[in-house]
């Protein structure tokens, strides 16, 4: 029961934007000071969590439909924020620090709700879960990521042929155009012999192009560049993730040319408590690779997966200081790659 309580922490970051998009001044950046500053300092105060469940207690909560409520409860609470984001600066007058601020907290909802949940949606077989993933895409205007990440990622993860698998020595910075404009490439790639109409990544990029036409139509062209602001905010959040969970870590090429499979070895796992339930568990990354259909409740840890220095939070802020991410993270990689012989 505990543990199905600690997965309403995934309700932290649209409180806190909702914060954010209602305050002015310096309390606009409560989302992001809450993300960045607040939750690190907690996961390191807490411990981490490396039980598994049980087959039973699995089985249980596999049939539980409190786990699907969780993440369907995102959809319209990530639309109602894109609203209130635009209806906000569009019905007040703010300073240029205090926009800042709003397309921050967006930013983070975007990244975290509209693509984080939709990631986990994405993998679900029914139609209308995987529907609910493309709509929350679209609010960050990466709606192609639902066509790369499950054809393209998870075939080539950890290998030279994923632009999200962040090699030995790349830096964030450098790193986000190749991810951004790779993934988007590979997408059209894997849709490009469908026509048009029914071609996945035209249909939801005229989608995306709309919901820009609508907010600027109704709220204004300049409130529309803001939204834009913050789902380019969200989407680079998202590519910062997959430059921590995949960092410097290699399958080996065999002998037929092909690729090892893909095992717990192959993405960096975080057990600390932050990043598991408010992120619904995309921090078991390790298991999430090695056997994509698991839902996220379900996901397990493993001794033998690549162990984060800490949670996601504060593996973002490290990243963004390439020297310290080197520093850090460089001799772990290796230390992992020597034992793999």
């Amino acid at each position: 029961m505990k543990r199905k309580l600690l997965y309403l922490l995934g309700y932290t970051i649209p409180s806190l934007t909702l914060y954010s998009l209602l305050s002015e001044g310096l309390f606009t950046y409560t989302a992001l000071i809450g993300t960045f500053f607040v939750l690190p300092i907690i996961e390191v105060i807490l411990s981490t969590d490396k039980n598994n469940l049980k087959a039973d207690e699995e089985e249980s909560f596999l049939k539980s439909s409190y786990f699907d409520f969780l993440v369907y409860s995102m959809v319209p609470l990530q639309i109602f924020l894109v609203i209130l984001f635009c209806h906000r600066i569009n019905s007040h007058h703010y300073e240029t620090y205090e926009l800042i601020g709003l397309i921050s907290a967006l930013g983070i909802s975007c990244g975290v709700i509209g693509i984080n949940v939709a990631h986990e949606l994405g993998h679900r077989v029914k139609r209308y879960e995987q529907i609910m993933a493309k709509i929350l895409l679209s609010t960050s205007l990466y709606s192609h990521f639902f066509v790369e990440h499950n054809k393209g990622h998870h075939r080539h993860v950890s290998t030279p042929l994923d632009p999200a698998s962040a090699q030995l020595g790349d830096n964030l910075y450098s790193f986000w155009p190749k991810s951004v404009w790779g993934s988007f490439i590979s997408a059209l790639k894997f849709e490009r012999r469908k026509k048009w109409y029914k071609n996945e990544v035209v249909i939801w990029k005229i989608i995306e192009l709309s919901i820009i036409l609508i907010i600027a139509y109704i709220f204004g062209p300049v409130v529309s560049l803001y939204f834009i602001a913050a789902a380019v905010f969200g989407f680079l959040l998202l590519e910062t993730i997959n430059y921590i969970e995949h960092y410097g870590l290699r399958r080996k090429k065999l002998e037929n040319g092909r690729f090892e499979r893909v095992t717990p070895l192959h993405s960096w796992n975080s057990d600390h408590l932050i990043s598991r339930f408010v992120l619904f568990d995309l921090s078991r990354h390790s298991d999430h690779h090695a056997n994509p259909s698991r839902k996220y409740q379900v996901l397990r840890t493993f001794d033998e997966s690549p162990q984060l220095p800490s949670g996601y939070p504060s593996m973002v802020l490290l990243a963004l200081v390439p020297f310290l991410w080197f520093k850090k993270m460089d001799k772990l990689v290796l230390e992992i790659n020597n034992s793999k012989g």
